[in-house]
């Protein structure tokens, strides 16, 4: 699937592999189509989260 570059960014974000774990059990639990949009929906929430 191509990016909209009008619309997003793309990154290069690198984790540790404890952390990885942990996205990947996030994304099968939600199951979520894959762990781009696992990371989005995690970072999403944080920053909800960081407002309040």
């Amino acid at each position: 699937m191509a990016v909209d570059k009008e619309k997003n960014k793309q990154i290069l974000v690198t984790f540790p592999n404890e952390t990885v774990v942990e996205i990947e059990k996030y994304w099968h639990n939600k199951k979520l189509k894959n762990r781009s949009e696992a990371i989005r929906e995690l970072v999403i929430l944080g920053l909800k989260n960081s407002k309040e």
